[in-house]
């Protein structure tokens, strides 16, 4: 008797178990369902992405591109927005991308620069701004590892590794009785041309540079030793895989820069000869037409009389203030050689807009501002 009201017992509790597993299995759908119907934020997935071009081969310092293929399912957006994490060894240059749009796709393009070999694509986050309330959920592509190669330069190596590397003007002046100054102006593209740095110089420097993705320009000083007849620098070219040679012949000229447009070597050094030649084509002519008695030739004098009258005015003498810089070009934030530790009377040699070019009492040539002067 006994072991049948056990027997008993144990059967209503597992039919009791079974009817609460089905109760609650039935009231987690009821519950599902009302909550299927109660109004809420859709976070929608409508953006899809993968990369379009990624280079194979990379230089380290190299700009280059990646362009990444977005496809949308929407278009009740006004902007495609883009941030990024997770990146090694690269630095982005754009954060916001050169787009273009064929058929349903998006293509935009970043520029990055390569730091190390061990470098890596950042992860890219994509998100539309919504013209309405959507919400739509955002897209991450997962960044890839990069095949970078480092150069192994020769010591005249510039630092420079671009498509492209054109000298446009240079011009050369003594610097002191040991030195000559290299001033040269170049344009280069696909290049972060503020990394030029020449090797084996005594000083060197930017005066100006104007640096963006498509083209670069910079105008750069370089002091070197008097015996160097050519000088001689190489930059690597990523269009023909290969070094290439900047070459600049050493012509000194005794004037000194008087524009950054203007830094072809030129020969300014005859004035006086040109001034003798002037005033004996002057005699020459006088005599000629006291002889002749053709007075009616003597306006020919006005032009070598006026140009030797025009050489032989001396320079005005001026007063630069104490703690005055003196610049090595006629360029605003350029680079300063020398500071005045008081007041001096030099003769002013020439003028470029806000500077006066004047020579110092070592023979240096350099610029002074306007500001500077005493009688500013």
């Amino acid at each position: 008797m006994r072991l049948f009201f056990i027997l008993v017992f144990f059967v209503l509790n597992i039919y009791a178990y079974d009817n609460t597993e089905i109760f609650d299995e039935d009231d987690n759908e009821l519950q599902s369902s009302i909550v299927s119907l109660m109004p809420q934020d859709v976070n929608t997935k409508v953006l899809y992405l993968q990369f379009d071009k990624v280079p194979s081969r990379i230089i380290k310092g190299e700009i280059f591109p990646v362009t990444i293929r977005t496809l949308s399912t929407t278009n009740n957006f006004t902007e495609l927005v883009y941030s990024f994490f997770n990146a090694r060894g690269v630095e982005i240059i754009n954060t916001t991308p050169y787009s273009t749009q064929r058929e349903k796709y998006f293509y935009d393009t970043f520029y990055f620069k390569a730091l190390s070999t061990g470098a890596r694509l950042p992860d890219i986050e994509a998100s539309l701004i919504s013209t309405t309330n959507d919400e739509y959920k955002s897209a991450i592509l997962n960044g890839i590892k990069l095949n970078v190669v480092a150069l192994n330069p020769k010591r005249n190596f510039s630092n420079i590794i671009a498509n492209s590397f054109v000298l446009s003007d240079y011009k050369t002046t003594s610097f002191d009785n040991m030195h000559n100054i290299v001033i040269f102006v170049a344009e280069a593209t696909n290049c972060d041309i503020d990394k030029l740095k020449l090797n084996n110089v005594y000083k060197q420097g930017i005066e100006s540079s104007t640096n963006s993705i498509k083209k670069s320009k910079i105008t750069y000083f370089v002091v070197i030793d008097k015996k160097i007849e050519n000088f001689k620098f190489t930059y690597f070219n990523l269009i023909e895989n290969d070094f290439k040679t900047i070459s600049i012949p050493i012509i000194v000229d005794d004037d000194s820069v008087t524009t950054q447009s203007d830094l072809k070597p030129r020969d300014q050094s005859k004035e006086k000869l040109k001034m003798f030649i002037a005033i004996a084509i002057s005699i020459f002519l006088l005599i000629l037409i006291v002889w002749r008695k053709k007075y009616i030739y003597s306006v020919l004098l006005i032009f070598p009389i006026t140009y030797s009258a025009y050489v032989a005015i001396p320079s005005k003498e001026i007063c630069i203030k104490v703690g005055s810089n003196i610049h090595l070009l006629p360029v605003h934030n350029g680079t300063i050689f020398e500071t005045t530790d008081k007041i001096i009377y030099l003769r002013a040699e020439g003028e470029v807009k806000d500077f006066t070019k004047v020579k110092l009492l070592n023979n240096k040539i350099g610029w002074v501002k306007h500001e500077d002067l005493c009688s500013y």
